[in-house]
């Protein structure tokens, strides 16, 4: 089987020669230079490295041992560095920024702005290029999540009502922002649960579990605190939703739910506006 290059990801190639500025690595097809200043010290004739493959500005491959932020066919929170004829640039860890022409751009991409993106190679320039039109990169068939399977999430913007996340790297999900507790960070990887499948493909989903298994982990959190604070929590049904997060980190709504089953299995006890542990 013909061995060739992967564009835009690491490479196990070997060392076939070296000049003062740099070594020529074997690319089946051609020879490709790695700079003297990413050669690993030691390096001789023979060797192979792992080395990230890319264009320079003038067209040429070049290797590097850098460890940019993403390869191609992966998705990247990154930020704008500068706007230009051909589009904006990102950084993505490499000497050469990362381009978005401007028919891959779903909104005016800022300076300084973080934003999602799917790195990919371009047909026609073999460029790695990077497109915030990221929908057409995901899966075209419905989802075959399961209600309150937990899945990871990256969030990627915030809008009005909602936070658009990524999940699993194949579908958008939206956290909505009155169901949301915790800060989140855009960028940033999260544990989240399947709330509900639109017929768009599109998935509500909750950082809370949902359903019965919610109600339970809320159950033993509050149980726990109790046996933290001496037995005793100044927590009631009637006491601020801010109160009962920066206690618990969980909605007034499942707070009242999980005392009310504590209450019932006789768990706990409400005495003088307080929760207590029986």
């Amino acid at each position: 089987m013909e061995q060739t290059i992967q564009l835009g990801k690491f490479n196990q190639l070997s060392v076939i020669k070296e000049l003062d500025f740099g070594m020529y690595l074997d690319g089946y097809e051609e020879e490709i230079l790695i700079p003297r200043v990413y050669i690993p010290a030691g390096t001789k004739i023979g060797d192979t490295l792992n080395v990230f493959l890319y264009r320079d500005s003038e067209d040429r491959l070049i290797a590097t041992t850098l460890v940019p932020k993403a390869q191609v066919d992966e998705f990247a929170f990154l930020e704008v560095k500068q706007v230009s004829k051909l589009g904006v640039f990102l950084d993505w860890g490499l000497l050469k920024d990362l381009l978005v022409p401007f028919g891959e751009q779903n909104q005016k991409m800022v300076v300084g702005r973080k934003y999602l993106v799917r790195i990919y190679v371009d047909d026609k320039s073999h460029r790695i290029v990077a497109s915030a039109k990221i929908e057409r990169f995901l899966q075209a068939e419905m989802p075959t999540f399961e209600l309150g399977q937990a899945v990871q999430v990256m969030p990627y913007e915030f809008t009005d009502m909602a936070i658009k996340c990524l999940i699993e790297e194949q579908y958008l999900g939206i956290l909505y922002r009155n169901e949301t507790f915790k800060k989140i960070t855009l960028g940033e990887t999260y544990q989240a649960f399947i709330k509900k499948i639109r017929e768009d493909k599109k998935i509500d989903l909750s950082l809370e579990q949902v359903g019965y298994e919610r109600i339970n982990n809320c159950k033993q959190i509050i149980l726990d605190k109790l046996q933290q604070h001496e037995g005793s929590l100044p927590l009631h049904d009637k006491t601020e939703a801010s109160v009962i997060y920066a206690y618990l980190e969980m909605s007034k709504k499942d707070f009242k739910k999980a005392v009310g089953g504590l209450l019932k299995e006789q768990k706990i006890s409400i005495v003088n506006n307080c929760i207590k542990l029986n």
